[in-house]
């Protein structure tokens, strides 16, 4: 998306980051498939701390991690940073609660979920 009126990507996109950073991450994983998943995570809390403005055409690229995997939920913290930086331009958590698909009641996440998460998980 182009620039908003102040000359900086409005804040709402970082959100979009944030959730396409995750989902590529399990997409490439094997582990979520957007068409034929039985769970889906429903994002259910967010949050963003900005460092510095992201202006299009700068090429983004992010990191993740996961801090915290619960029965049905993962804690997720996303840093966003421009081409030319070694800063977060900005830093935010993202919360997933999986549900089925059809009833979106929560559900345990799968073991193949699971291992994935955990190879990017901080250590406690």
């Amino acid at each position: 998306m182009d620039n908003d009126v102040y000359r900086h990507i409005n804040n709402v996109v970082y959100y979009s980051f944030f959730d396409t950073a995750v989902n590529q991450f399990l997409i490439e994983q094997n582990v979520l498939n957007i068409e034929k998943s039985t769970i889906i995570g429903l994002v259910v809390e967010t949050q963003c701390q900005y460092f510095s403005p992201i202006t299009f055409p700068d090429v983004v690229t992010s990191g993740i991690r996961v801090d915290k995997i619960g029965i049905s939920s993962v804690h997720y913290s996303v840093g966003l940073f421009r081409e030319d930086g070694n800063l977060t331009s900005a830093q935010g958590t993202f919360v997933h609660v999986y549900v089925d698909t059809l009833s979106r009641r929560p559900t345990p996440i799968p073991k193949e979920m699971l291992a994935a998460l955990t190879q990017i998980s901080a250590p406690f």
